[in-house]
Protein backbone atom coordinates (compact mmCIF):
# COMPACT_ATOMS: atom_id res chain seq x y z
CA UNK A 1 0.00 0.00 0.00
CA UNK A 2 0.92 3.39 -0.41
CA UNK A 3 2.35 6.06 1.77
CA UNK A 4 0.43 9.55 1.39
CA UNK A 5 1.15 12.94 2.78
CA UNK A 6 -2.07 14.48 3.48
CA UNK A 7 -2.11 18.38 3.58
CA UNK A 8 -5.25 19.98 5.27
CA UNK A 9 -6.59 23.08 3.33
CA UNK A 10 -6.61 27.02 4.47
CA UNK A 11 -8.73 26.04 7.29
CA UNK A 12 -6.45 24.30 9.22
CA UNK A 13 -5.93 20.57 10.52
CA UNK A 14 -9.76 19.77 11.55
CA UNK A 15 -11.54 16.24 12.08
CA UNK A 16 -12.29 15.70 8.69
CA UNK A 17 -8.14 15.65 7.78
CA UNK A 18 -8.14 12.84 10.34
CA UNK A 19 -11.23 10.83 9.36
CA UNK A 20 -9.97 11.22 6.03
CA UNK A 21 -6.61 9.84 7.23
CA UNK A 22 -8.24 7.46 9.50
CA UNK A 23 -10.27 6.14 6.34
CA UNK A 24 -6.79 5.65 4.01
CA UNK A 25 -5.44 4.06 7.12
CA UNK A 26 -8.14 1.13 7.48
CA UNK A 27 -7.21 0.39 3.52
CA UNK A 28 -3.64 -0.58 4.56
CA UNK A 29 -1.85 3.13 3.80
CA UNK A 30 0.12 4.82 6.02
CA UNK A 31 -0.66 8.90 6.19
CA UNK A 32 1.09 11.83 7.28
CA UNK A 33 -1.00 14.51 8.25
CA UNK A 34 0.91 17.53 9.28
CA UNK A 35 -0.35 20.62 11.33
CA UNK A 36 0.68 22.81 8.56
CA UNK A 37 -0.15 26.52 11.06
CA UNK A 38 0.85 24.95 13.98
CA UNK A 39 -2.02 26.80 15.59
CA UNK A 40 -5.59 25.55 16.42
CA UNK A 41 -7.72 25.28 13.26
CA UNK A 42 -10.03 27.80 11.87
CA UNK A 43 -14.32 27.67 12.00
CA UNK A 44 -14.73 29.76 8.81
CA UNK A 45 -12.63 30.19 5.92
CA UNK A 46 -12.04 33.77 6.33
CA UNK A 47 -10.65 32.90 9.89
CA UNK A 48 -8.75 30.50 7.78
CA UNK A 49 -7.56 32.80 5.00
CA UNK A 50 -5.90 35.27 7.82
CA UNK A 51 -4.14 31.75 9.58
CA UNK A 52 -2.65 31.67 6.52
CA UNK A 53 -1.25 35.15 6.04
CA UNK A 54 -0.44 34.80 10.22
CA UNK A 55 1.72 31.77 9.39
CA UNK A 56 3.34 32.97 5.95
CA UNK A 57 2.73 30.86 2.53
CA UNK A 58 6.52 30.04 2.96
CA UNK A 59 6.32 29.06 5.99
CA UNK A 60 3.78 26.54 5.14
CA UNK A 61 5.71 25.17 2.25
CA UNK A 62 8.24 24.46 4.66
CA UNK A 63 6.42 22.59 6.66
CA UNK A 64 4.87 20.01 4.20
CA UNK A 65 8.56 19.76 2.99
CA UNK A 66 9.69 19.17 6.60
CA UNK A 67 7.24 16.54 6.55
CA UNK A 68 7.37 14.77 3.12
CA UNK A 69 11.43 14.61 4.09
CA UNK A 70 10.40 11.45 6.22
CA UNK A 71 8.82 9.79 4.03
CA UNK A 72 9.76 7.24 1.29
CA UNK A 73 10.28 9.19 -2.36
CA UNK A 74 7.67 7.36 -4.07
CA UNK A 75 5.25 8.71 -1.21
CA UNK A 76 1.91 9.67 -2.90
CA UNK A 77 1.35 13.52 -2.73
CA UNK A 78 -2.39 14.46 -1.60
CA UNK A 79 -3.81 17.69 -0.08
CA UNK A 80 -7.42 19.24 0.64
CA UNK A 81 -8.02 22.95 -1.30
CA UNK A 82 -5.21 24.68 -0.38
CA UNK A 83 -3.09 21.67 0.60
CA UNK A 84 -3.74 20.28 -2.83
CA UNK A 85 -1.88 23.54 -4.50
CA UNK A 86 0.45 22.90 -1.72
CA UNK A 87 1.05 19.14 -2.44
CA UNK A 88 1.20 19.93 -6.51
CA UNK A 89 4.27 22.75 -5.09
CA UNK A 90 6.05 19.55 -3.97
CA UNK A 91 6.17 17.63 -7.00
CA UNK A 92 9.40 19.57 -8.40
CA UNK A 93 11.51 18.48 -5.67
CA UNK A 94 9.56 15.09 -5.76
CA UNK A 95 9.78 13.69 -8.60
CA UNK A 96 9.54 10.02 -7.35
CA UNK A 97 5.85 10.47 -6.49
CA UNK A 98 3.57 7.38 -6.72
CA UNK A 99 1.01 9.78 -7.34
CA UNK A 100 -0.74 13.39 -7.41
CA UNK A 101 -4.40 13.24 -5.24
CA UNK A 102 -6.29 16.59 -5.64
CA UNK A 103 -9.27 17.25 -3.31
CA UNK A 104 -10.99 20.34 -4.00
CA UNK A 105 -8.68 21.97 -5.57
CA UNK A 106 -5.83 22.25 -8.26
CA UNK A 107 -1.97 21.86 -8.33
CA UNK A 108 1.00 21.36 -9.78
CA UNK A 109 3.10 22.75 -12.28
CA UNK A 110 2.86 20.82 -15.69
CA UNK A 111 6.72 21.33 -15.93
CA UNK A 112 7.20 19.43 -12.44
CA UNK A 113 5.19 16.24 -13.96
CA UNK A 114 7.08 13.23 -15.04
CA UNK A 115 5.47 11.26 -18.05
CA UNK A 116 2.69 8.79 -16.47
CA UNK A 117 2.30 10.71 -13.09
CA UNK A 118 -0.64 9.17 -12.13
CA UNK A 119 -3.09 12.95 -11.26
CA UNK A 120 -6.80 12.28 -9.58
CA UNK A 121 -9.02 15.49 -8.86
CA UNK A 122 -12.34 16.01 -7.38
CA UNK A 123 -14.06 19.27 -7.23
CA UNK A 124 -17.44 20.64 -6.67
CA UNK A 125 -19.04 21.65 -9.89
CA UNK A 126 -19.43 24.76 -9.86
CA UNK A 127 -16.45 25.35 -7.50
CA UNK A 128 -16.19 29.18 -6.43
CA UNK A 129 -12.55 28.72 -6.03
CA UNK A 130 -12.14 26.16 -9.39
CA UNK A 131 -13.23 28.25 -12.87
CA UNK A 132 -14.51 25.75 -15.11
CA UNK A 133 -12.10 27.50 -17.57
CA UNK A 134 -9.05 27.09 -15.24
CA UNK A 135 -9.46 23.61 -14.40
CA UNK A 136 -9.53 22.41 -18.05
CA UNK A 137 -6.32 24.94 -18.89
CA UNK A 138 -5.02 23.05 -15.80
CA UNK A 139 -6.17 19.43 -17.03
CA UNK A 140 -4.92 19.77 -20.80
CA UNK A 141 -1.17 21.37 -19.22
CA UNK A 142 -0.80 18.09 -17.36
CA UNK A 143 -2.00 15.58 -19.33
CA UNK A 144 0.29 17.38 -22.19
CA UNK A 145 3.13 17.15 -19.67
CA UNK A 146 2.53 13.23 -19.84
CA UNK A 147 0.66 13.08 -16.20
CA UNK A 148 -2.21 10.98 -16.78
CA UNK A 149 -5.14 12.72 -15.09
CA UNK A 150 -8.68 12.06 -14.19
CA UNK A 151 -11.31 14.70 -12.96
CA UNK A 152 -14.24 13.69 -11.08
CA UNK A 153 -16.87 16.57 -10.97
CA UNK A 154 -19.43 16.49 -7.94
CA UNK A 155 -22.54 18.69 -9.00
CA UNK A 156 -24.35 20.68 -6.79
CA UNK A 157 -22.31 20.09 -3.12
CA UNK A 158 -19.85 23.45 -1.68
CA UNK A 159 -16.31 23.55 -2.26
CA UNK A 160 -15.12 22.12 0.45
CA UNK A 161 -18.04 18.67 0.42
CA UNK A 162 -15.93 15.83 2.25
CA UNK A 163 -16.11 18.02 5.33
CA UNK A 164 -18.77 16.89 7.93
CA UNK A 165 -18.23 19.87 9.65
CA UNK A 166 -18.97 22.50 7.34
CA UNK A 167 -21.71 23.66 5.45
CA UNK A 168 -20.58 22.66 2.33
CA UNK A 169 -20.76 18.66 3.10
CA UNK A 170 -22.42 16.43 0.48
CA UNK A 171 -22.47 13.11 2.16
CA UNK A 172 -23.24 11.69 -1.36
CA UNK A 173 -20.58 13.33 -3.16
CA UNK A 174 -17.98 12.51 -0.32
CA UNK A 175 -18.43 8.93 -0.30
CA UNK A 176 -18.34 8.83 -4.23
CA UNK A 177 -15.43 10.45 -3.65
CA UNK A 178 -13.67 8.01 -1.31
CA UNK A 179 -14.84 5.66 -3.25
CA UNK A 180 -12.69 6.63 -6.04
CA UNK A 181 -9.57 7.62 -3.73
CA UNK A 182 -9.45 4.27 -2.34
CA UNK A 183 -9.75 2.32 -5.71
CA UNK A 184 -7.09 5.22 -7.02
CA UNK A 185 -4.35 4.77 -4.22
CA UNK A 186 -4.98 0.52 -4.27
CA UNK A 187 -3.55 0.88 -7.30
CA UNK A 188 -0.13 2.61 -6.59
Amino acid sequence: MAHILLLHSVYGLRPAVSAAADRLRAAGHQVTTPDLYGLPAADTVEEGFALLEKVGRDAVLERARAAAAELPAAAVLAGFSMGAGVAGALLAERPAAAALLLLHGTGGDPESVRPGLPVQLHLADPDEYEPQEEVDEWQRAMADAGAVVSVHRYPGPGHLYTDPDLADHDPLAAALTWDRTLAFLAER
